[in-house]
């Protein structure tokens, strides 16, 4: 019997009929790309949202990760082209794909860097030596979605997603928001752009088998750097909020900058930006202490009008 993870069921739910017939296909598309990648599989694994990931066994003995997306909301086909263009620098090697099915096979790592019981400092300090591994600069975007073109999508989704769940947090965080969203696409410089992973948290980070971390489940933008350093700024909300929430988040992003010598003032809006929106996502796809964990946080730097 084939274990869906919770979370996967929860965002499956969200996203309609489309997404709950994919489950119900899960177990053949499964056997399929079993038989013809030549796999065995184990249980799913618990973490995402988006997609079905299954450590895998291959033919010849080596360890995989199958990742199998759910439609219109994990697009493996991007996935792929992200782990060709970063050729293992920083990121997991990609073994094979399967655009029908929207299945990738990966490199299978270790544990993530959530899992290794590290302080929230010391796991930013993780994530930004990665990432100065991984950020590579592109003569131009190779098709990928730009920090410019992000920033249009969120000032839009954050309008109406806020409208849509009823104004679950202040019209000045929103408005805030919007007006980062438009700063930072003003900002928008191909001379400072690079390949950004766009969800580098601390579960997208794996142990490297030669030592070190590597990222996973790579979005993929051609952006500034700040864009990806707004995914650790946006994190640990509840530790945030145990103390002075302010000087709390003015000493993560300063750290933050310090560690990758990014503009602070770039990192503090992304990172709101970040906030606001993925706190609408989780009170979207239903969870909802989290998501208003990220809003309260929202709220408070909004309050006090923090560059």
């Amino acid at each position: 019997m084939l274990r869906i993870p919770h979370n996967v069921q929860l965002r499956a739910a969200s996203q309609g009929p489309s997404a709950l017939k994919w489950i119900d296909a899960l177990p053949d598309t499964i056997a399929l790309l079993c038989d013809q990648w030549q796999l065995s599989v184990g249980a799913a694994l618990e973490g995402g949202t988006e997609s079905l990931v299954l450590p895998a066994i291959q033919s010849d003995g080596v360890p995989a990760i199958l990742k199998i997306g759910m439609p219109n909301v994990c697009n493996t086909a991007n996935e792929a082209y992200v782990l060709q263009l970063a050729a293992g620098h920083g990121y997991a090697a990609l073994y094979a794909q399967a655009e029908t099915h929207n299945a990738i096979l990966v490199e299978q790592l270790g544990s993530q860097l959530a899992q290794a019981q590290l302080p929230v400092s010391e796991q930013i300090d993780v994530i930004c030596e990665t990432l100065n591994t991984a950020w590579m600069p592109l003569s131009d975007s190779h098709g990928l979605m730009t920090g410019a073109e992000k920033t249009d999508w969120l000032a839009n989704f954050i309008l109406q997603t806020w409208s849509e769940l009823g104004e679950p947090c202040t019209k000045q965080t929103v408005e805030l928001a919007r007006d980062f969203c438009a700063e930072r696409k003003a900002a928008h410089a191909t001379a400072t752009c690079v390949l950004v992973h766009g969800d580098a948290h601390e579960h997208n980070l794996l142990a490297a088998n030669g030592g070190g971390y590597k990222f996973v489940d790579p979005d993929g933008l051609y952006a500034e750097k700040a864009c990806d350093l707004a995914v650790p700024m946006r994190g640990w909300a509840a530790e945030l909020l145990a103390g002075d929430t302010v000087q709390l988040g003015i000493e993560r992003c300063q750290r933050l900058a310090d560690l990758t010598e990014v503009d602070p003032t770039a990192i503090w809006q992304w990172g709101f930006m970040e906030r606001v929106s993925t706190g609408l996502v989780l009170l979207q796809i239903g969870l909802i202490d989290e998501g208003r964990q990220y809003l309260a946080v929202a709220d408070i730097f909004a309050h006090a009008n923090t560059p």
